[in-house]
């Protein structure tokens, strides 16, 4: 009677730890869970009480693979980011805005841009505006999990940049439309650039469907905070209408306006 008890015990302590042992994360589950060209859509939380928009916890990795979308909470400065992939006639009067103001910018730029448009370009570095990298074609990078593809899209574009002006473009990386994945944050970190979110932009980009200055200006001033990385396409007539009066506005609350030299030189 005691044999069979112990041989019951035995084997139920057997099954516990064959149990136990199934359910540890072995090196090869938590290598194959683990996929560093998923896809991923830039987003940020908006806030109520002017403070830094958090990352949603699928996001909280890229902070540390030399992407940024904030500055310091506890200064007011602004940062205005561009989105640049042609002009009608909204770019020239942004960047009269600016000028005046003597406020500077980063404009994101695509390969259509040194193509067509290469005095506005031009008119962009001479007014000491940061142009950064945008990708040559606009395409979804997030599906490029190859190196080598990645780099030749922004080496094309800053190569079409040196033969232009004879500079080197500003080593900052927007994806575009704000997909991405964590294998291309590593990819632009290892070719030398930090990757810029943004902590606040709006539906501003469909010309066919343009809000109201009204709206644009409540929207962006109900959500601007210190540190806001703020990225506006400069196509938009509505920005162009307001980015006079926003600046101003910004401005008579106590803003400044920084660079991202600034933002990333830590």
């Amino acid at each position: 009677m005691f044999g069979n008890f112990f041989k019951l015990r035995l084997t139920a302590a057997l099954l516990l730890t064959a149990l136990l042992i199934a359910a540890l994360p072995s090196p090869a589950r938590v290598s194959a869970a683990y996929d560093d060209t998923r896809p991923y859509g830039w987003y940020v939380r908006r806030t109520k009480d002017h403070t830094t928009p958090p990352l949603g916890g699928d996001l909280a990795f890229v902070t540390s693979c030399g992407a940024y979308y904030a500055g310091k909470p506890d200064e007011k400065v602004v940062y205005l980011t561009f989105d640049a992939g042609y002009e009608n006639g909204n770019v020239e009067r942004i960047l009269d805005a600016l000028r005046d103001r003597d406020v500077k910018g980063a404009f994101f730029i695509l390969g259509n841009m040194i193509e067509r448009f290469p005095n506005l370009v031009l008119r962009m570095r001479d007014e000491g505006h940061l142009v950064c990298n945008h990708t040559y074609s606009h395409n979804d990078m997030s599906a490029v999990s190859d190196e080598g593809e990645f780099g030749a899209e922004l080496s094309k574009l800053a190569d079409a940049y040196r033969a232009l002006t004879g500079d080197e473009m500003a080593k900052y990386y927007r994806p575009p439309e704000g997909r991405f994945s964590e294998r291309n944050l590593k990819c632009a970190s290892a070719l030398g650039y930090k990757t810029v979110f943004w902590s606040f932009a709006y539906a501003d980009w469909d010309n066919n469907k343009q809000p109201s200055a009204e709206y644009a200006m409540k929207k962006i001033l109900d959500n601007i905070h210190p540190g806001a990385v703020m990225l506006l396409h400069p196509t938009s007539k509505t920005n162009a209408d307001i980015i006079g009066g926003l600046i101003d506005k910004l401005k008579s609350d106590g803003y400044r306006f920084g660079t991202l030299d600034e933002l990333c030189a830590g």
